[in-house]
């Protein structure tokens, strides 16, 4: 029988950063997973000449840090970097990932700035709007560490990303609604990889992270981390 996953390299979203798992690391310790949440670093001439392949290589490089058997979670930009570095994990989880090619042609249409300031045009009242279903001490606390990002990043992701199936287990989470990632994008990519489902009750993008649900569907993705 394969060894339990024991460790974890968890991939925040866009303008986000590790504090985003601020709820799910307490319930993945306790049962038994070392998790690893960096921030992804700007390249050394800023956000605004940070491409896709500067993230990727620095989550490749967390991965590789980690011991094996290891998983790698993402959620929403994160994810996508984490189906680009399945090859290297033992298991795949998936919230509201961004979908690479050919999904990521049914998302909704964007345009992104070189520098999208998200820091800067942060108010804590669209904070609120976005993640309805979390407390105000977590709304507050995301209003206040929301940070800018790369648009040479999003633009590469809304454009499409090739990476092949996975051949470690994945599960995919989705929400029950999703303005950024359609839920029904997720659905069909999970079927079309052979993946586990796991509806969130949380009606929102980030809300699996940061919603009061958050805990409770930390400790599902544990229990399925366990069993793999």
């Amino acid at each position: 029988m394969p060894a339990p996953v024991r460790h974890a390299l968890l991939l925040h979203g866009a303008g986000g950063g590790g504090w985003e798992w601020n709820l799910w690391r307490g319930v993945l310790a306790a049962s038994g997973i070392e998790v690893a949440t960096p921030d992804l670093q700007p390249a050394d001439g800023g956000l605004e000449v940070t491409t896709f392949g500067d993230y990727l290589a620095q989550v490749r490089a967390a991965l590789r840090a980690l011991p094996r058997p290891r998983a790698v979670i993402g959620a929403s930009l994160g994810g996508l970097f984490a189906m680009a570095c399945a090859d290297e994990a033992d298991a795949l989880v998936l919230v509201n990932p961004l979908p690479p090619r050919p999904w990521s042609a049914s998302l909704p249409s964007k345009e992104w700035p070189d520098l999208v300031r998200w820091r800067g045009d942060a108010r804590l009242a669209s904070t609120r709007r976005a993640l309805p279903d979390a407390d105000d001490a977590t709304a507050l606390f995301a209003f206040r560490h929301w940070r800018d990002e790369s648009g040479a990043v999003l633009r590469a992701a809304q454009a499409g990303i090739d990476v092949a199936k996975p051949q470690c287990p994945v599960l995919c989470v989705v929400s029950t609604q999703d303005e950024d990632v359609p839920p029904a994008l997720i659905r069909t990519l999970a079927r079309d990889w052979d993946a586990e489902l796991l509806q969130a009750a949380s009606p929102s993008h980030a809300g699996p992270l940061l919603g009061r649900s958050a805990p409770a569907l930390a400790g599902q993705v544990a229990g399925w981390l366990s069993a793999r």
